[in-house]
């Protein structure tokens, strides 16, 4: 049977969080005002510091949600690959990339699974070479977002997508692997044979090690363009997973702040 490798996106492939690197981006373009870019700065500021538990995630969510009703889709899209290159490529960790590279040489599947948009999360996932890429999606009408969603990439949310994708394409989940920072992702890690805690925050450091999974610390992040030159990405469009019957209640962040980081830090 094929095989597959799943990997959380947020702090586990790239530096930040991806929903926030657009932060600024959104400003410009009017999305958001001066006071919201405050707000959301002080929100990456906790996350970079300690992560985001359940309770957290969903006061992050309602608040994102409220935020976003009634833009424009076109425009956040637009929004998103003018400044994708510019904002994520110094993000991405070298590890990370190293590890995509390795499943794709040993013909797995590379799947992006992300609780953030899947407007950010579906060409973060072209970038770096996925295949497919599970995220949240926003119920969108007339071109423009309702403030609901059409289902949230969270927790166990999360491991049913995997499941159903599995299910779909073949792969067989005991010989697939698994990467997070998250201890809201355990349901997607016992989801395979080969998971693996990824700069892992408290609680998950905590159950890798009475589970005896491998932990991984990732601390160098490196020019996507350079470092991804010899990945072969591929030929067609990086395809959103979407779980049948799966419930979902409220919306993920499609936008939170943070300063771009320059080139070479």
């Amino acid at each position: 049977m094929r095989t597959a490798a799943f990997f959380d996106l947020d702090k586990t492939i790239i530096a930040k969080s991806s929903t926030l690197a657009f932060g600024r981006s959104f400003y410009q373009g009017g999305l958001i005002n001066r006071r919201a870019v405050l707000k959301t700065a002080y929100a990456q500021f906790v996350y970079l510091a300690g992560g985001a538990d359940h309770d957290q995630m969903e006061r992050m969510r309602k608040y994102l949600s409220d935020m976003c009703t009634g833009w424009d889709v076109g425009q956040v899209r637009e929004i998103v690959a003018e400044t994708l290159h510019d904002l994520i490529d110094p993000l991405i960790y070298q590890e990370a990339a190293d590890l995509i590279a390795q499943h794709k040489a040993a013909g797995r599947d590379v799947i992006i699974v992300s609780s953030s948009g899947a407007e950010v999360v579906e060409p973060i996932g072209q970038m770096v070479g996925a295949d497919r890429a599970i995220a949240t999606r926003m119920v969108e009408e007339d071109g423009r977002y309702t403030g609901d969603i059409a289902f949230y990439a969270y927790a166990e949310h999360k491991a049913a997508a995997i499941k159903e994708l599995a299910e779909a394409e073949g792969y067989d989940l005991s010989e697939s692997y698994a990467y997070s920072d998250s201890a809201t992702d355990l349901p997607m890690l016992e989801a395979v044979g080969h998971p693996y805690a990824v700069n892992p925050d408290r609680a998950l450091r905590k159950e890798a090690g009475s589970r005896d999974w491998p932990v991984l610390v990732f601390t160098n992040p490196v020019s996507l363009r350079a470092k991804m030159a010899n990945i072969q990405l591929p030929t067609k469009p990086v395809l959103a997973a979407t779980a049948v019957g799966v419930g979902t209640a409220a919306a993920a962040g499609i936008v939170w702040y943070a300063r771009r980081k320059k080139s070479g830090d």
